[in-house]
């Protein structure tokens, strides 16, 4: 059975890449919409633990205000595919054009000073476009990891999908990523990484929101045996075409301690910076995953920690959500 949802998984995928970007582009985005609402009323589990994140990141909010914020979520992470598998019929001026970053001062004179630059992002909007900015707009080329999904066609079909974008794609997983980073960051090249989830267990703990979270030790370990400039950078959307972005000033490295206080130190910077972004406009940020560490404790003991204010405020109809969102928890 397995096998059988693989492949329909990657046929999915497939069919996605080959007909949504061949259709005008107020259709694409009027299906995606669509598409959004039809899997928020389903109330199933990815909508719901989107809304059990939001209750973190906006505590005040009422639970029609969340429900708000939900459907405005899922729109937004729609908008993220459709643009995606338009993105390579794109031309170098309409990707020029379809983003704007504050302070991308910081970006251009970190690379200009050939020391290397890493760019942390959380997961909001699209940092595939804002990808596509960067290798076509600024005209630089850069490394990024992505983890392995199943089937490993799918996952194929990701890294070339990425590859024709000017990015260079490494396995999260086999233990030889780290090092060709800091290769490349060390020849003075660029490194984007998002990096508000870990996917290794083995992450550094956080405050995140007021609670307990684990993000990845990557980013601060890249800059300290580098030297490279490390870059929290946010993303949203908003009324027009065009999505923003701030380039965030550099975390730097502490000048007293282990290597490990000095990681946890600039992981949590980090942290705060991600904080407030998703703040500022939480129906950018797209985790439809278990974040939190009470979260990924109550998993095994069949709990729902965090997801009991929505679930006694709304019936939940349904648990199976649309292919494309259940992909979205493995997207790296």
């Amino acid at each position: 059975m397995s096998g059988l949802k693989d492949r329909l998984s990657d046929g999915l995928y497939g069919l996605g890449w080959a007909t949504v970007k061949k259709l005008p582009e107020p259709v694409a985005r009027g299906l995606g919409r669509r598409i959004a609402d039809t899997v928020w009323k389903r109330r199933g589990t990815s909508v719901l633990r989107l809304e059990s994140n939001l209750a973190r990141v906006v505590p005040d909010a009422s639970p029609e205000r969340l429900a708000e914020l939900s459907k405005a979520g899922m729109r937004s992470y729609m908008r993220y595919w459709m643009e995606s598998f338009r993105l390579p019929t794109w031309s170098a001026e309409r990707a020029a054009g379809s983003f704007e970053a504050k302070d991308i001062h910081y970006l251009k004179d970190g690379l200009a000073s050939g020391r290397g630059v890493v760019l942390a992002l959380p997961h909001m909007a699209n940092w595939d476009l804002a990808g596509v900015w960067v290798t076509r707009a600024l005209g630089v080329p850069f490394t990024t990891v992505a983890e392995r999904l199943k089937p490993e066609s799918l996952y194929d079909r990701f890294v070339a999908y990425r590859e024709s974008l000017g990015m260079e794609v490494l396995p999260h997983t086999g233990g030889a990523a780290f090092g060709t980073l800091a290769r490349r960051l060390r020849a003075g090249g660029l490194v984007c990484l998002v990096a508000d989830r870990d996917l290794s267990a083995s992450g550094v703990e956080v405050s995140f929101f007021g609670e307990p979270a684990r993000m990845p030790a990557g980013p601060a370990m890249l800059a300290q045996q580098t030297g490279a400039l490390l870059l929290p950078v946010t993303l949203w959307y908003d009324d027009t075409d065009v999505m923003r972005g701030q380039v965030h000033a550099p975390v730097g490295v502490p000048k007293s301690g282990t290597r490990a206080e000095k990681t946890a130190s600039m992981t949590q910077a980090l942290a705060d910076v991600f904080a407030g972004g998703i703040a500022d406009h939480p129906e950018d940020w797209h985790m439809l995953q278990r974040l939190w560490l009470a979260d990924l404790e109550d998993r095994g003991t069949g709990g729902a920690r965090g997801t009991t204010r929505v679930q006694g405020t709304t019936e939940a109809r349904g648990t199976t959500e649309a292919r494309g969102a259940r992909e979205g928890e493995r997207r790296s």
